[in-house]
Protein backbone atom coordinates (compact mmCIF):
# COMPACT_ATOMS: atom_id res chain seq x y z
CA UNK A 1 0.00 0.00 0.00
CA UNK A 2 1.38 3.39 -0.99
CA UNK A 3 2.36 5.69 1.85
CA UNK A 4 1.05 9.25 1.16
CA UNK A 5 2.52 10.74 4.33
CA UNK A 6 4.20 14.10 3.70
CA UNK A 7 6.97 15.17 6.04
CA UNK A 8 6.83 18.98 6.12
CA UNK A 9 10.15 19.17 8.00
CA UNK A 10 12.12 17.03 5.62
CA UNK A 11 15.24 18.59 4.19
CA UNK A 12 14.18 19.04 0.60
CA UNK A 13 17.79 19.56 -0.50
CA UNK A 14 18.70 15.92 0.24
CA UNK A 15 17.42 12.95 -1.76
CA UNK A 16 14.70 10.74 -0.28
CA UNK A 17 17.11 7.82 -0.09
CA UNK A 18 19.30 9.75 2.29
CA UNK A 19 16.37 10.67 4.50
CA UNK A 20 14.93 7.12 4.64
CA UNK A 21 18.27 5.32 5.03
CA UNK A 22 19.07 4.39 8.65
CA UNK A 23 21.87 6.41 10.10
CA UNK A 24 24.77 4.62 11.74
CA UNK A 25 26.17 7.02 14.22
CA UNK A 26 26.99 7.08 17.78
CA UNK A 27 24.92 10.28 18.41
CA UNK A 28 21.40 11.21 17.20
CA UNK A 29 21.35 13.83 14.41
CA UNK A 30 20.65 17.47 15.33
CA UNK A 31 17.07 18.56 14.41
CA UNK A 32 16.57 20.89 11.38
CA UNK A 33 15.28 24.33 12.48
CA UNK A 34 12.92 25.96 9.95
CA UNK A 35 12.20 29.62 9.71
CA UNK A 36 8.63 30.88 10.04
CA UNK A 37 8.72 31.96 6.43
CA UNK A 38 9.71 28.47 5.32
CA UNK A 39 6.94 26.90 7.34
CA UNK A 40 4.32 29.28 5.98
CA UNK A 41 5.53 28.88 2.43
CA UNK A 42 5.53 25.10 2.68
CA UNK A 43 2.04 25.22 4.15
CA UNK A 44 0.82 27.52 1.36
CA UNK A 45 2.27 25.24 -1.31
CA UNK A 46 0.72 22.22 0.37
CA UNK A 47 -2.72 23.84 0.42
CA UNK A 48 -2.57 25.17 -3.14
CA UNK A 49 -1.19 21.95 -4.64
CA UNK A 50 -3.26 19.51 -2.64
CA UNK A 51 -6.74 21.00 -2.39
CA UNK A 52 -8.66 21.84 -5.60
CA UNK A 53 -10.65 25.02 -6.14
CA UNK A 54 -14.03 24.55 -4.52
CA UNK A 55 -17.41 26.07 -3.66
CA UNK A 56 -17.94 27.07 -0.04
CA UNK A 57 -21.23 28.18 1.49
CA UNK A 58 -21.89 30.22 4.60
CA UNK A 59 -23.00 33.53 6.08
CA UNK A 60 -21.02 36.65 5.24
CA UNK A 61 -19.68 38.89 7.99
CA UNK A 62 -17.53 42.04 8.11
CA UNK A 63 -17.59 42.61 4.34
CA UNK A 64 -15.47 45.62 3.47
CA UNK A 65 -14.16 47.01 0.20
CA UNK A 66 -10.78 48.74 0.41
CA UNK A 67 -9.62 51.73 -1.63
CA UNK A 68 -7.43 49.37 -3.58
CA UNK A 69 -10.54 47.61 -4.81
CA UNK A 70 -9.86 44.39 -2.89
CA UNK A 71 -12.72 43.00 -0.77
CA UNK A 72 -12.23 41.25 2.58
CA UNK A 73 -14.87 39.34 4.50
CA UNK A 74 -15.50 36.30 6.71
CA UNK A 75 -17.58 33.29 5.77
CA UNK A 76 -18.96 31.38 8.75
CA UNK A 77 -21.40 28.70 9.85
CA UNK A 78 -22.60 27.63 13.30
CA UNK A 79 -19.20 26.43 14.55
CA UNK A 80 -16.44 27.79 12.29
CA UNK A 81 -15.37 30.70 10.16
CA UNK A 82 -13.15 31.19 7.13
CA UNK A 83 -11.37 34.36 6.10
CA UNK A 84 -11.86 35.31 2.47
CA UNK A 85 -10.36 37.84 0.08
CA UNK A 86 -11.59 38.86 -3.38
CA UNK A 87 -9.04 40.77 -5.38
CA UNK A 88 -9.82 43.90 -7.35
CA UNK A 89 -10.15 42.31 -10.80
CA UNK A 90 -12.81 39.86 -9.60
CA UNK A 91 -14.41 42.30 -7.16
CA UNK A 92 -14.97 44.82 -9.97
CA UNK A 93 -17.49 42.41 -11.48
CA UNK A 94 -19.68 42.43 -8.38
CA UNK A 95 -22.86 44.43 -9.05
CA UNK A 96 -23.27 45.12 -5.32
CA UNK A 97 -21.71 44.37 -1.97
CA UNK A 98 -23.46 41.62 0.05
CA UNK A 99 -25.31 42.52 3.22
CA UNK A 100 -24.26 41.41 6.68
CA UNK A 101 -25.57 37.93 7.50
CA UNK A 102 -26.48 37.10 3.90
CA UNK A 103 -26.03 33.47 2.92
CA UNK A 104 -23.46 33.18 0.12
CA UNK A 105 -21.70 30.58 -1.89
CA UNK A 106 -18.23 31.45 -3.10
CA UNK A 107 -15.83 29.77 -5.46
CA UNK A 108 -12.08 29.91 -5.00
CA UNK A 109 -8.86 28.33 -3.85
CA UNK A 110 -7.50 27.91 -0.34
CA UNK A 111 -4.15 29.43 0.50
CA UNK A 112 -2.14 30.79 3.36
CA UNK A 113 -1.06 34.40 3.63
CA UNK A 114 2.61 33.94 4.38
CA UNK A 115 3.28 37.33 5.98
CA UNK A 116 0.76 36.72 8.77
CA UNK A 117 0.26 33.00 8.64
CA UNK A 118 -3.45 33.49 7.94
CA UNK A 119 -5.44 30.70 6.39
CA UNK A 120 -7.82 32.18 3.79
CA UNK A 121 -9.84 31.55 0.67
CA UNK A 122 -9.05 33.49 -2.51
CA UNK A 123 -12.54 34.08 -3.99
CA UNK A 124 -12.98 34.50 -7.72
CA UNK A 125 -16.77 34.24 -7.83
CA UNK A 126 -19.49 35.15 -5.34
CA UNK A 127 -23.18 34.32 -5.50
CA UNK A 128 -26.22 34.38 -3.24
CA UNK A 129 -28.45 31.40 -2.73
CA UNK A 130 -31.55 33.44 -3.63
CA UNK A 131 -32.81 33.55 -7.22
CA UNK A 132 -30.93 36.11 -9.28
CA UNK A 133 -28.04 36.31 -6.85
CA UNK A 134 -26.07 39.48 -6.37
CA UNK A 135 -27.43 40.90 -9.61
CA UNK A 136 -30.99 40.87 -8.31
CA UNK A 137 -29.84 42.33 -5.01
CA UNK A 138 -28.12 45.25 -6.77
CA UNK A 139 -31.13 45.68 -9.06
CA UNK A 140 -33.58 45.82 -6.15
CA UNK A 141 -31.40 48.24 -4.20
CA UNK A 142 -31.09 50.70 -7.08
CA UNK A 143 -34.76 50.39 -8.01
CA UNK A 144 -35.82 51.14 -4.42
CA UNK A 145 -33.65 54.27 -4.39
CA UNK A 146 -34.94 55.47 -7.77
CA UNK A 147 -38.54 54.73 -6.72
CA UNK A 148 -38.03 56.87 -3.61
CA UNK A 149 -36.78 59.74 -5.81
CA UNK A 150 -39.77 59.40 -8.15
CA UNK A 151 -37.66 58.64 -11.23
CA UNK A 152 -39.75 55.56 -12.07
CA UNK A 153 -43.10 57.28 -11.44
CA UNK A 154 -45.37 56.85 -14.49
CA UNK A 155 -46.64 60.43 -14.09
CA UNK A 156 -43.25 61.87 -15.08
CA UNK A 157 -43.04 59.95 -18.33
CA UNK A 158 -43.39 62.10 -21.45
CA UNK A 159 -45.29 61.39 -24.65
CA UNK A 160 -43.25 60.63 -27.75
CA UNK A 161 -43.36 63.10 -30.65
CA UNK A 162 -45.86 61.98 -33.27
CA UNK A 163 -43.68 63.04 -36.20
CA UNK A 164 -40.01 63.24 -35.16
CA UNK A 165 -37.43 64.54 -37.62
CA UNK A 166 -34.24 63.11 -36.07
CA UNK A 167 -33.93 60.01 -33.88
CA UNK A 168 -30.82 59.48 -31.75
CA UNK A 169 -29.74 55.85 -31.25
CA UNK A 170 -27.46 54.58 -28.47
CA UNK A 171 -26.15 51.09 -29.21
CA UNK A 172 -23.16 49.20 -30.52
CA UNK A 173 -22.40 50.27 -34.11
CA UNK A 174 -21.85 46.63 -35.11
CA UNK A 175 -24.83 45.12 -33.28
CA UNK A 176 -27.81 43.28 -34.71
CA UNK A 177 -29.98 45.66 -32.69
CA UNK A 178 -28.83 48.59 -34.82
CA UNK A 179 -29.52 46.67 -38.02
CA UNK A 180 -33.03 45.85 -36.79
CA UNK A 181 -33.73 49.50 -35.93
CA UNK A 182 -32.46 50.73 -39.31
CA UNK A 183 -34.53 48.14 -41.17
CA UNK A 184 -37.74 49.02 -39.32
CA UNK A 185 -37.24 52.76 -39.81
CA UNK A 186 -36.46 52.31 -43.51
CA UNK A 187 -39.68 50.36 -43.95
CA UNK A 188 -41.96 52.58 -41.89
CA UNK A 189 -40.52 56.12 -42.17
CA UNK A 190 -37.65 56.41 -44.66
CA UNK A 191 -37.62 60.21 -44.29
CA UNK A 192 -36.39 59.96 -40.67
CA UNK A 193 -32.81 60.96 -39.94
CA UNK A 194 -30.94 58.51 -37.68
CA UNK A 195 -28.06 59.79 -35.56
CA UNK A 196 -26.11 56.86 -34.03
CA UNK A 197 -23.88 57.26 -30.98
CA UNK A 198 -21.81 54.07 -30.88
CA UNK A 199 -20.93 52.59 -27.48
CA UNK A 200 -20.16 49.32 -25.77
CA UNK A 201 -23.27 47.59 -24.48
CA UNK A 202 -21.74 45.08 -22.08
CA UNK A 203 -18.69 44.62 -19.91
CA UNK A 204 -17.00 46.71 -17.24
CA UNK A 205 -17.41 50.44 -17.98
CA UNK A 206 -20.25 49.96 -20.48
CA UNK A 207 -22.73 51.74 -18.21
CA UNK A 208 -20.65 54.92 -18.12
CA UNK A 209 -20.30 54.88 -21.91
CA UNK A 210 -24.06 54.40 -22.38
CA UNK A 211 -24.82 57.26 -19.99
CA UNK A 212 -22.34 59.55 -21.78
CA UNK A 213 -23.85 58.67 -25.17
CA UNK A 214 -27.38 59.49 -23.97
CA UNK A 215 -26.22 62.83 -22.54
CA UNK A 216 -24.33 63.71 -25.72
CA UNK A 217 -27.29 62.98 -28.01
CA UNK A 218 -29.61 64.95 -25.72
CA UNK A 219 -27.46 68.03 -26.35
CA UNK A 220 -27.91 67.85 -30.14
CA UNK A 221 -30.54 70.49 -31.06
CA UNK A 222 -32.19 68.49 -33.88
CA UNK A 223 -32.72 65.24 -31.92
CA UNK A 224 -36.41 64.79 -31.04
CA UNK A 225 -36.28 61.37 -29.34
CA UNK A 226 -33.55 58.90 -28.24
CA UNK A 227 -33.62 55.10 -28.54
CA UNK A 228 -31.39 53.00 -26.26
CA UNK A 229 -31.15 49.53 -27.85
CA UNK A 230 -29.49 46.17 -27.28
CA UNK A 231 -30.36 42.58 -28.07
CA UNK A 232 -31.04 39.90 -25.49
CA UNK A 233 -28.54 38.29 -23.14
CA UNK A 234 -27.94 37.16 -19.59
CA UNK A 235 -28.38 39.52 -16.68
CA UNK A 236 -24.61 39.94 -16.58
CA UNK A 237 -24.56 40.91 -20.26
CA UNK A 238 -27.34 43.46 -19.76
CA UNK A 239 -25.96 44.84 -16.53
CA UNK A 240 -24.61 48.01 -18.12
CA UNK A 241 -28.24 49.15 -18.55
CA UNK A 242 -28.88 48.54 -14.81
CA UNK A 243 -26.27 51.03 -13.60
CA UNK A 244 -27.19 54.23 -11.80
CA UNK A 245 -25.28 56.42 -14.26
CA UNK A 246 -27.55 55.24 -17.11
CA UNK A 247 -30.69 55.83 -15.03
CA UNK A 248 -29.58 59.39 -14.18
CA UNK A 249 -28.70 60.21 -17.79
CA UNK A 250 -32.05 58.95 -19.06
CA UNK A 251 -33.96 60.83 -16.34
CA UNK A 252 -32.12 64.10 -17.08
CA UNK A 253 -32.56 63.89 -20.86
CA UNK A 254 -34.54 66.91 -22.15
CA UNK A 255 -36.05 64.77 -24.92
CA UNK A 256 -38.07 61.54 -24.49
CA UNK A 257 -36.11 58.27 -24.26
CA UNK A 258 -37.29 54.86 -25.50
CA UNK A 259 -35.60 51.79 -23.99
CA UNK A 260 -35.45 48.74 -26.27
CA UNK A 261 -33.08 46.51 -24.29
CA UNK A 262 -33.13 42.70 -24.39
CA UNK A 263 -36.14 40.57 -25.20
CA UNK A 264 -39.70 40.71 -23.91
CA UNK A 265 -38.93 39.11 -20.54
CA UNK A 266 -35.84 41.23 -19.84
CA UNK A 267 -36.44 44.24 -17.57
CA UNK A 268 -33.67 46.72 -16.82
CA UNK A 269 -33.38 49.90 -14.77
CA UNK A 270 -33.15 51.77 -18.08
CA UNK A 271 -36.60 50.36 -19.00
CA UNK A 272 -38.10 51.60 -15.72
CA UNK A 273 -36.73 55.16 -15.96
CA UNK A 274 -37.27 55.63 -19.72
CA UNK A 275 -40.35 57.39 -21.02
CA UNK A 276 -41.35 54.23 -22.90
CA UNK A 277 -40.23 50.60 -22.56
CA UNK A 278 -40.22 48.57 -25.77
CA UNK A 279 -39.99 44.80 -25.67
CA UNK A 280 -37.25 44.64 -28.34
CA UNK A 281 -35.09 47.04 -30.38
CA UNK A 282 -37.45 46.52 -33.33
CA UNK A 283 -40.42 47.45 -31.15
CA UNK A 284 -38.55 50.58 -30.04
CA UNK A 285 -38.05 51.56 -33.69
CA UNK A 286 -41.74 51.01 -34.40
CA UNK A 287 -42.61 53.23 -31.42
CA UNK A 288 -40.68 56.24 -32.74
CA UNK A 289 -41.19 55.79 -36.51
CA UNK A 290 -44.74 56.46 -37.75
CA UNK A 291 -45.97 54.02 -40.40
CA UNK A 292 -45.94 55.76 -43.78
CA UNK A 293 -49.17 54.06 -44.86
CA UNK A 294 -50.85 55.36 -41.73
CA UNK A 295 -49.33 58.80 -42.39
CA UNK A 296 -50.64 58.75 -45.97
CA UNK A 297 -54.13 57.80 -44.79
CA UNK A 298 -53.94 60.38 -42.05
CA UNK A 299 -52.94 63.08 -44.53
CA UNK A 300 -55.81 62.15 -46.81
CA UNK A 301 -58.25 62.30 -43.92
CA UNK A 302 -56.81 65.60 -42.77
CA UNK A 303 -57.08 66.96 -46.33
CA UNK A 304 -60.75 66.10 -46.43
CA UNK A 305 -61.31 67.57 -43.00
CA UNK A 306 -59.39 70.67 -44.02
CA UNK A 307 -61.55 71.06 -47.14
CA UNK A 308 -64.74 70.71 -45.14
CA UNK A 309 -63.40 73.04 -42.52
CA UNK A 310 -62.44 75.68 -45.07
CA UNK A 311 -65.83 75.43 -46.77
CA UNK A 312 -67.51 75.86 -43.41
CA UNK A 313 -65.25 78.79 -42.62
CA UNK A 314 -66.12 80.41 -45.96
CA UNK A 315 -69.83 80.01 -45.28
CA UNK A 316 -69.43 81.27 -41.77
CA UNK A 317 -67.34 84.25 -42.84
CA UNK A 318 -69.73 85.06 -45.70
CA UNK A 319 -72.71 85.05 -43.33
CA UNK A 320 -70.70 87.12 -40.89
CA UNK A 321 -69.80 89.60 -43.64
CA UNK A 322 -73.46 89.81 -44.71
CA UNK A 323 -74.50 90.50 -41.17
CA UNK A 324 -71.75 93.06 -40.85
CA UNK A 325 -72.78 94.74 -44.12
CA UNK A 326 -76.41 94.93 -42.96
CA UNK A 327 -75.32 96.30 -39.63
CA UNK A 328 -73.06 98.85 -41.29
CA UNK A 329 -75.86 99.88 -43.67
CA UNK A 330 -78.33 100.33 -40.83
CA UNK A 331 -75.82 102.18 -38.74
CA UNK A 332 -74.85 104.32 -41.75
CA UNK A 333 -78.46 105.14 -42.50
CA UNK A 334 -79.09 106.10 -38.91
CA UNK A 335 -75.93 108.15 -39.00
CA UNK A 336 -77.02 109.91 -42.23
CA UNK A 337 -80.46 110.65 -40.82
CA UNK A 338 -78.99 111.92 -37.61
CA UNK A 339 -76.50 114.04 -39.53
CA UNK A 340 -79.27 115.34 -41.82
CA UNK A 341 -81.39 116.34 -38.83
CA UNK A 342 -78.39 117.93 -37.20
CA UNK A 343 -77.60 119.84 -40.40
CA UNK A 344 -81.21 121.03 -40.73
CA UNK A 345 -81.21 122.21 -37.14
CA UNK A 346 -77.85 123.88 -37.63
CA UNK A 347 -79.11 125.46 -40.83
CA UNK A 348 -82.23 126.84 -39.15
CA UNK A 349 -80.11 128.07 -36.29
CA UNK A 350 -77.69 129.67 -38.71
CA UNK A 351 -80.52 131.35 -40.69
CA UNK A 352 -82.06 132.68 -37.48
CA UNK A 353 -78.68 133.86 -36.29
CA UNK A 354 -77.94 135.54 -39.62
CA UNK A 355 -81.38 137.22 -39.68
CA UNK A 356 -80.88 138.54 -36.19
CA UNK A 357 -77.39 139.66 -37.09
CA UNK A 358 -78.64 141.37 -40.22
CA UNK A 359 -81.38 143.16 -38.28
CA UNK A 360 -78.88 144.23 -35.70
CA UNK A 361 -76.43 145.43 -38.32
CA UNK A 362 -79.23 147.19 -40.28
CA UNK A 363 -80.20 149.03 -37.12
CA UNK A 364 -76.63 150.01 -36.53
CA UNK A 365 -76.31 151.08 -40.16
CA UNK A 366 -79.44 153.21 -39.90
CA UNK A 367 -78.11 154.88 -36.80
CA UNK A 368 -74.74 155.46 -38.44
CA UNK A 369 -76.46 156.82 -41.59
CA UNK A 370 -78.51 159.21 -39.51
CA UNK A 371 -75.44 160.40 -37.68
CA UNK A 372 -73.59 160.72 -40.95
CA UNK A 373 -76.48 162.51 -42.55
CA UNK A 374 -76.50 164.94 -39.73
CA UNK A 375 -72.92 165.78 -40.47
CA UNK A 376 -73.33 165.86 -44.27
CA UNK A 377 -73.17 169.18 -46.13
CA UNK A 378 -76.23 168.09 -48.10
CA UNK A 379 -78.34 168.27 -44.99
CA UNK A 380 -77.10 171.77 -44.49
CA UNK A 381 -78.00 172.59 -48.08
CA UNK A 382 -81.41 171.04 -47.50
CA UNK A 383 -82.03 173.64 -44.84
CA UNK A 384 -81.63 176.48 -47.47
CA UNK A 385 -77.96 177.01 -47.59
CA UNK A 386 -75.84 177.15 -50.80
CA UNK A 387 -72.11 176.67 -51.35
CA UNK A 388 -70.26 178.87 -53.90
CA UNK A 389 -67.74 176.98 -55.98
CA UNK A 390 -65.24 178.33 -58.46
CA UNK A 391 -64.73 176.95 -61.91
CA UNK A 392 -62.00 174.72 -60.55
CA UNK A 393 -64.40 173.35 -57.95
CA UNK A 394 -62.74 175.11 -55.03
CA UNK A 395 -64.90 176.53 -52.32
CA UNK A 396 -65.20 180.32 -52.35
CA UNK A 397 -65.11 181.47 -48.75
CA UNK A 398 -64.27 185.19 -48.61
CA UNK A 399 -65.58 188.32 -50.25
CA UNK A 400 -62.29 188.73 -52.01
CA UNK A 401 -62.96 185.50 -53.84
CA UNK A 402 -65.82 187.26 -55.74
CA UNK A 403 -64.36 190.02 -57.92
CA UNK A 404 -66.69 191.76 -60.32
CA UNK A 405 -67.34 189.82 -63.46
CA UNK A 406 -66.27 186.45 -61.99
CA UNK A 407 -68.30 183.39 -62.87
CA UNK A 408 -69.01 180.84 -60.23
CA UNK A 409 -71.73 178.31 -59.34
CA UNK A 410 -73.84 177.75 -56.31
CA UNK A 411 -74.22 174.21 -55.01
CA UNK A 412 -77.74 173.86 -53.77
CA UNK A 413 -79.46 170.79 -52.43
CA UNK A 414 -80.58 169.52 -55.78
CA UNK A 415 -77.85 170.80 -58.18
CA UNK A 416 -75.68 173.67 -59.34
CA UNK A 417 -76.77 177.28 -60.20
CA UNK A 418 -74.45 179.28 -62.49
CA UNK A 419 -73.84 182.80 -61.24
CA UNK A 420 -71.77 185.86 -62.09
CA UNK A 421 -70.56 188.77 -59.88
CA UNK A 422 -72.10 192.03 -61.12
CA UNK A 423 -71.42 194.34 -58.21
CA UNK A 424 -68.77 194.90 -55.64
CA UNK A 425 -68.76 192.68 -52.52
CA UNK A 426 -69.54 194.46 -49.25
CA UNK A 427 -68.96 193.35 -45.64
CA UNK A 428 -71.93 192.48 -43.42
CA UNK A 429 -71.72 195.61 -41.27
CA UNK A 430 -71.94 197.96 -44.22
CA UNK A 431 -74.86 196.02 -45.65
CA UNK A 432 -76.70 196.14 -42.36
CA UNK A 433 -76.28 199.90 -42.14
CA UNK A 434 -77.72 200.37 -45.59
CA UNK A 435 -80.64 198.19 -44.88
CA UNK A 436 -81.30 199.94 -41.65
Amino acid sequence: MTDNTLDLFRDSSRPDSDVDRPRVTSQPPAPRVWTVRQVNRASRLLLEETLPRLWVGGEVANFRRQRSGHCYFTLKDEVAQLRCVMFRRDAARLPADPEEGMTLRVFGGLTLYEARGVFQLIVSRLETESEGGMWKLAFDRLRARLDAEGLTDPSRKRALPAFPRTVGIVTSPTSAALRDVVAVVARRAPWLRLLVRGTRVQGVGAGDEIAAAVSRLAEVPDVDVIVVARGGGSIEDLWGFNEEAVARAVALSPVPVVSGVGHETDVTICDLVADLRAATPSAAAEAVAPDRQWVAGRLETLGQRLGRGLAGQVRSRRWWLDQLADSLFRRGRRRVHASRDAMAAARAHMVAAMSARMRHEASRLSEAAAALDALSPLSTLARGYAVPLGRDGKLLRRAGDFPRGRDFSLRVVDGYVPCAVTGRPTDPATRAAREG
